[in-house]
């Protein structure tokens, strides 16, 4: 039982657990105690200024068993303001990320001011093993570096990026999707030229085509593009 679990029992409700565990189909529905993100966010904030000394064992204490002391683990590294610390705990931390609810809730503060260090980390994490490593780092091109820092290359690194894994296709297909709507001329020749998968260029082309940011005569441009699977 870990150092924090008296305090997410007391906010844990059934009926967002089985909710949760219909989102989360690979997690066993006994691991999701049902506690929403702001409630997570503020326990991590509060625990942070009251316990310290209990964080430092909890962040040490891996793995974990609920969704909700990963995601309340994710929280605690996001507040850190160190980034060499930062980075010390995410390397720690992502090979016990089991789900895309705690891959995409994870999104250290720190990151955004050392956006220069942080793409070497997001290269390494994107030739990972682990399935919730290769999404993070997708992820974090997808946040930070599809508008001002944008260049070519992050499009090159996620289109090199080839997998059987639902959750990492499902990112790229997101990635590329945003980056249409985003750095149009850049993109379009990706999906023109069928770089991607078959499988991720369709979700692509679907998940552009559902935004209201595309014009209608990209959107038809892109349904032609589709191909058979």
């Amino acid at each position: 039982m870990s150092v924090f679990f008296n305090e997410l029992e007391a906010l844990k409700n059934e009926k967002l657990a089985s909710f949760n565990a219909k989102l989360i189909p690979n997690l066993h529905a006994e691991n999701i105690l049902g506690i929403n993100i702001p409630k997570l966010r503020s326990l991590a904030k509060e625990l942070l200024r009251t316990r310290k000394d209990d964080v430092l064992t909890f962040l040490g204490d891996l793995p974990h068993k609920y969704l909700e002391e990963n995601i309340l683990h994710a929280f605690f590294i996001a507040e850190k303001k160190d980034i060499n610390e930062v980075f010390f705990l995410t390397d720690k931390f992502l090979p016990y990320v089991d789900n895309w609810a705690v891959c995409d809730s994870f999104l250290p503060k720190i990151f955004a001011k050392y956006l220069e260090l942080l793409l070497p980390k997001i290269t390494e994490w994107s030739k990972s093993s682990h399935v919730y490593t290769v999404r993070f780092a997708i992820g974090l091109l997808l946040k930070y570096f599809l508008l001002d820092n944008f260049k070519i290359d992050y499009l090159r690194l996620v289109s090199k990026i080839k997998s059987e894994e639902y959750y990492i296709n499902m990112m790229i297909a997101w990635f590329f999707a945003e980056a249409l709507v985003k750095q149009q001329e850049a993109t379009l020749p990706f999906i023109k030229d069928h770089i991607l998968s078959p499988w991720v260029h369709n979700k692509a082309i679907q998940k552009a085509c559902e935004s209201r940011r595309i014009d209608k005569n990209l959107k038809v441009q892109l349904k032609e593009l589709k191909v058979s699977l």
